[in-house]
């Protein structure tokens, strides 16, 4: 079964449509780089939608029904928004899930130490990456600071053109026959990660030359407490990611795809959230799940591992009153899902990776994957045919292109997705999404007629599954 180009099939009218969805999804991107400055915005774009928040519910004891919308909020770093249908919520939930996190650098919690004339952060990576893409390239910090008293600065350096940005040095190739006969593993170990964050010494006295061993260091903790507030010991309650800087940006002549960092997996988390923004009146209850640390294994108190998603069912179904353990149970049994994640794009410079019969390709639609996990199928959770055939039929009524992949070649690796996690509950999931090229390097492409695709598809399922 062969597929074909997506753009064959758009009329004008249609590609313009393709091309004004991507616009705001490049500016979405561009903007929210962290899982706290996603959830910010979704809830803030929520509220403009009519959206509650489920604790101003809680403390007027109110009541909901049938048409309200209402979302929680998860520790400012993953979200849930429920359009309340007209079925019971016994008969299960029609639910749209995506990760809002990106492979990135994390600043430790003593970051800042001097080394030779350079001031430098001390980072840990976050997340599946190749570590050698990271030097030499512009980077920004994004983040929190909380400090002692409960104050939270945030924190976004190097994004605007009168920002500094930061970066991870890399040896001149004059002096690199060593290093460029490694494994391509060791080129950058995971402790060469640190980011250089000054070379200005400060001035200091000769009374306090003692006092003041690391001149680099003093200086940039002088900038620290000055513009953001903030002393040396409160790095200890920071959250500092170090992500690529800049813009999303058009590729390519034509514009038809898009380069940035985190498209992985905010490429589904936005059009799902708009799907369900813009989805009115459904018979079964709508939910979108967007939700933290899928690249460290769903793991944590905002992780889908977590008890987050179920004890928010919980009290959406007591708010309808409805709530009984049985009839949680039974609508988390009787949901559907569609568990949205990035899939590998075929890619022509190494296509002895793929089995070009079985993977997805760039401009060619919404991807569906019946199985993720590793080469026998490990950590999988695995589609049932009768729900895949109910999927053909919602995406074929609707006029949305799809194809159907793996990842790649069965003993080359392999990845996973939060589907088993839901899938535990006995409803019905599978993995979709949208093809990536470069998946988890620093910029990340994809089509943004996949994109669209995609909208198509997740809003059409949120009306009809």
């Amino acid at each position: 079964m062969e597929t074909k180009s997506v753009w064959d099939s758009y009329s004008k009218a249609e590609e313009s449509k393709v091309f004004a969805f991507a616009e705001g999804y490049k500016s979405f991107l561009s903007d929210c780089k962290t899982e706290r400055e996603c959830t910010t915005y979704f809830k803030n774009e929520a509220k403009k939608q009519g959206y509650i928040d489920f604790e101003d519910v809680k403390k007027k004891k109110g009541k909901l029904k049938a048409g309200d919308k209402v979302f929680f909020v998860n520790m400012n770093k993953s979200i849930i928004l429920f359009n309340i249908g007209k079925e019971s919520l016994e008969n299960g939930l029609n639910i749209l899930g995506a990760h809002i996190d990106s492979p990135r650098l994390d600043a430790k919690q003593n970051p800042l130490y001097e080394k030779n004339g350079f001031a430098y952060f001390d980072t840990h990576y976050y997340g599946g990456i190749k570590k050698y893409q990271w030097v030499t390239i512009p980077l920004a910090i994004h983040g929190v600071v909380v400090k002692k008293d409960g104050t939270v600065i945030e924190i976004t350096i190097g994004e605007k053109e009168s920002d500094p940005v930061f970066f991870v040095s890399d040896l001149l190739i004059h002096l690199a026959q060593e290093q460029m006969e490694k494994k391509a593993s060791k080129v950058i170990e995971g402790e060469a990660l640190d980011i250089i964050v000054g070379n200005k010494p400060v001035k200091i006295n000769k009374k306090d030359a003692d006092k003041k061993a690391d001149p680099v260091k003093e200086g940039i903790l002088e900038i620290i407490k000055k513009q953001y507030k903030f002393e040396d010991e409160d790095f200890m309650s920071a959250e500092l990611e170090i992500v690529p800087a800049g813009k999303a940006r058009d590729a390519g002549f034509d514009k038809s795809m898009i380069l940035a960092y985190g498209h992985d997996d905010k490429v589904c988390s936005y059009p799902s959230f708009e799907a369900i923004v813009n989805t009115e009146k459904v018979e079964r209850t709508a939910c979108c799940i967007l939700v933290d640390k899928e690249e460290i294994g769903s793991v944590g108190a905002t992780g889908m591992r977590s008890r987050f998603f179920e004890n928010s069912v919980a009290e959406l179904m007591s708010a309808c009153g409805e709530y009984s353990d049985i009839a949680l149970r039974r609508c988390l049994a009787n949901s559907f899902m569609l568990s949205s994640d990035v899939s590998s794009a075929f890619d022509p410079s190494f296509a002895s990776s793929f089995d070009q019969k079985n993977v997805a390709f760039l401009g060619h639609g919404m991807d569906f994957c019946k199985f993720t996990g590793s080469r026998g199928k490990s950590g999988s959770n695995d589609a049932n045919a009768e729900y895949i055939a109910k999927i053909r039929k919602i995406m074929e009524g609707n006029k949305v292109s799809m194809q159907m992949s793996e990842l790649g070649k069965v003993d080359l690796g392999g990845g996973g997705t939060i589907a088993y996690i839901l899938a535990l509950y006995g409803m019905n999931v599978i993995d979709c999404g949208v093809p990536v090229l470069n998946m988890h390097a620093p910029y990340e492409a994809i089509s943004k007629a996949d994109l669209y695709e995609a909208y198509k598809g997740y809003s059409a399922f949120l009306r009809e599954a």
